[in-house]
């Protein structure tokens, strides 16, 4: 064997070896995240650690997870008991209007309805406008309906309340974008949504910020709600899933590979976290039932007695930890993409 070969073997033994301790460091990264987004989610927010920390880490192939991303559905609407949802008062001004897995929220104000999110548009009549009128209000109030990113799993009932009573339609403008190219039930382009837009209608004022990741449009919100006429603040998390892990089509492209994705997401994270502090958010709701309790805090408020606590009042440091939890998830997703 000459020098020269020696020399070649030994160079490739190197680079093995480099590689194979840069992959091991990805991955004791990642699992450092991982441990981190657990012990903020504890069991309170078990389902979004759940999802997100699997999709960011997976312990199965890939090409293995089917169906996980958003905003997409089977052909044809499943049936009504699939689905229903009784519409349920949360908050003196605050109602969920949504399905089992997918949310609606109503803000009721001195001069008309918020929504926040619109769901499928098979549905949007029963539960919105059917719930809304079991809780003795008018789905004609419904003035605006802000969606938190552009899917049909929250977009698509936004151009029936759009055609029906007339409501102004709220997106991020690089997800009026991904309307025009979806399928399916889209509103017509309307308010483009801005960072730090201040959306007032009567007595309520509802701040929207820009938070990309879930989608590069998606928007998340902070709002004042009152139980029993104590003033509380809540943040609404627009988006959640890592879509990109489970259908990288309509995400990964060269110019925004996975890694792009993920430090997106992380980035919004801590802003919003930051937001949400300087706020004072106590209350904690997303667009999913999963992931913000909804499916214990519901029938918690059905059982709860005079002078207990609202199930959905968490608590300013709950707040904090729900926003480490996904922003770690992202973290550990992107240390595996070193």
């Amino acid at each position: 064997m000459t020098k020269i070969t020696i020399r070649r073997i030994a160079l490739a033994a190197c680079v093995a070896f480099a590689i194979a301790g840069a992959a091991a460091a990805a991955q004791t990264g990642s699992d450092a995240h991982v441990a981190a987004a657990k012990a903020a989610a504890g069991t309170e927010f078990a389902g979004v650690f759940s999802r997100i920390c699997t999709e960011a880490a997976p312990s199965t192939p890939r090409g293995d997870a089917r169906g996980r991303a958003g905003g997409g559905r089977q052909q044809g609407p499943p049936p009504r008991e699939a689905w229903h949802a009784e519409p349920v008062k949360v908050f003196d001004n605050l109602y969920f209007v949504g399905q089992t897995e997918y949310s609606v929220w109503a803000i009721n104000t001195s001069a008309g309805i918020i929504l926040i999110d619109s769901i499928f548009d098979y549905s949007v009549d029963d539960e919105v406008v059917g719930g809304l009128k079991k809780l003795g209000l008018d789905p004609a109030a419904i003035k605006y309906v802000i969606v938190s990113h552009g899917h049909s799993d929250h977009s698509g009932g936004a151009k029936y309340l759009q055609d029906k009573f007339n409501a102004h339609v709220l997106l991020g403008g690089a997800d009026w974008d991904l309307l025009d190219r979806s399928n399916g039930s889209r509103p017509r382009r309307d308010m483009v949504a801005t960072d730090g837009q201040k959306l007032t209608l009567g007595d309520t004022t509802v701040t929207i910020y820009s938070t990309p990741g879930h989608t590069l449009g998606t928007l998340s919100t902070i709002f004042p709600v009152t139980d029993h006429g104590e003033r509380h603040v809540v943040a609404s998390w627009g988006g959640t899933a890592f879509n990109w892990m489970a259908n990288p089509a309509p995400y990964v492209t060269p110019e925004r590979p996975v890694r792009f994705w993920f430090e997106t997401y992380s980035q919004s994270a801590r802003r919003f976290k930051e937001i949400a502090a300087k706020a004072g958010a106590d209350v904690l709701i997303s667009n999913h039932t999963i992931f913000d309790g909804s499916k214990t805090k519901i029938p918690a408020l059905e059982r709860r007695k005079p002078g207990e606590k609202n199930p959905y009042v968490i608590g300013k440091d709950s707040v904090q930890r729900y926003l480490t939890v996904v922003d770690e998830c992202a973290q550990a997703g992107l240390a595996r993409t070193h």
